[in-house]
């Protein structure tokens, strides 16, 4: 099976929720075109042009394909938290080993740090890299993500999957620190795959070790 088009630079709401989910499923355009009965040529259309407008019968056969719901593909969900559908009648749970576990949370993305303050526990989502087996995320001084650095700190990523009830949890426990360093300050602007979503001037590193790493997973 081909791999999905790394150069690809599709445009609009939908081309870009279509390509996004493609390379999840590690699928190329000629793969969505067999599975949805369309030709690979109209994929690519809808890819790259942010006008296109397919009817409902596309797009269910898009998202049968994709393996999603219409309203994922088009974003109808985009402000709804995963996990409000049904549990699946066939569902299994299953602890993940380590090394699957540490996998999965190489794949890099939004995950959710837990930490203490003053006023008590609380959870802040951050963008994160994993390098050389530590979870990094970049924030800035005075943040509540700054305040990790010192403390023994929890960080959790999933992936959740709502049109079929599935979906992978990670947690990590371990230590928190500043980078300081100059030396791995350079290798973490240079190796670190993910840039804060809120923009602005972010240049302090903090660097989770993994004392413990667990995993779940419910399938179908």
């Amino acid at each position: 099976m081909a791999g999905p088009e790394r150069d690809e630079r599709p445009l609009g709401d939908l081309g870009r929720r279509l390509a996004t989910r493609r390379a999840q499923l590690g699928l190329s355009r000629d793969d969505v075109a067999d599975r949805a009965g369309m030709a690979a040529s109209y994929v690519r259309y809808l890819e790259e042009h942010p006008g296109a407008a397919p009817d409902r019968g596309t797009l269910l056969g898009l998202a049968g394909a994709l393996e999603t719901t219409v309203p994922d593909l088009t974003g109808g969900t985009a402000d709804l938290p995963p996990g409000l559908e049904e549990a699946s009648r066939t569902a299994e749970f299953g602890e993940l080993g380590e090394s699957e576990s540490r996998t999965l949370l190489g794949s890099h993305g939004v995950g959710r740090i837990a930490l203490p303050t003053d006023t008590g526990p609380v959870v802040v989502p951050v963008n994160y890299s994993v390098v050389d087996g530590a979870v990094v995320y970049r924030t800035a001084p005075g943040t509540t993500p700054a305040l990790a650095a010192g403390h023994r700190v929890a960080f959790e990523v999933d992936r959740i999957d709502d049109a079929f009830s599935r979906g992978w949890s990670v947690l990590v426990r371990g230590d928190a620190r500043e980078v300081t360093d100059p030396d791995e300050i350079t290798r973490l602007d240079a190796d670190a795959h993910t840039a804060p979503w809120a923009g602005g001037d972010r240049e302090l590193w903090i660097s989770v070790d993994p004392a413990v790493i667990t995993g779940r997973r419910i399938s179908v």
